[in-house]
């Protein structure tokens, strides 16, 4: 399995609830109406939780703020992700993710890159 990591910072008019809220609720169904076209074979949300303890840990580690969230997209392999690319209607789907993105996600602060999995521990 190839994964898409997306570490996401809300819109700064957002509070973490509002986002998360919005992300779960109206993002995650357009993600799964447009699954099959774009190719994508699971979708994992991650919501980060408001907690004092998040500041000890990074306060440990002398470590940036967290991210609001985490969007963990898998496709089967990269053929299947480049099949998928050829699927009709597939740069409209992968437009209208984009679209709705911009509602609540601050992408110039929200890196994402491809990666596998090595399980260590399961």
């Amino acid at each position: 399995m190839i994964k898409l990591t997306f570490c996401l910072h809300r819109l700064p008019h957002l509070s973490r609830d509002e986002f998360q809220t919005y992300w779960r609720e109206n993002h995650a169904p357009l993600v799964a109406k447009h699954a099959k076209t774009l190719g994508i074979a699971r979708y994992v949300q991650v919501h980060a939780l408001t907690h004092d303890f998040n500041g000890v840990m990074r306060a440990s580690r002398d470590a940036p703020d967290m991210y609001d969230g985490i969007a963990e997209i898998y496709f089967e392999s990269w053929d299947a992700l480049f099949e998928a690319g050829q699927n009709e209607g597939n740069a409209e789907a992968g437009a209208a993710l984009l679209e709705d993105e911009r509602k609540f996600i601050d992408l110039p602060r929200s890196p994402l890159w491809f990666n596998e999995e090595h399980v260590i521990i399961d």
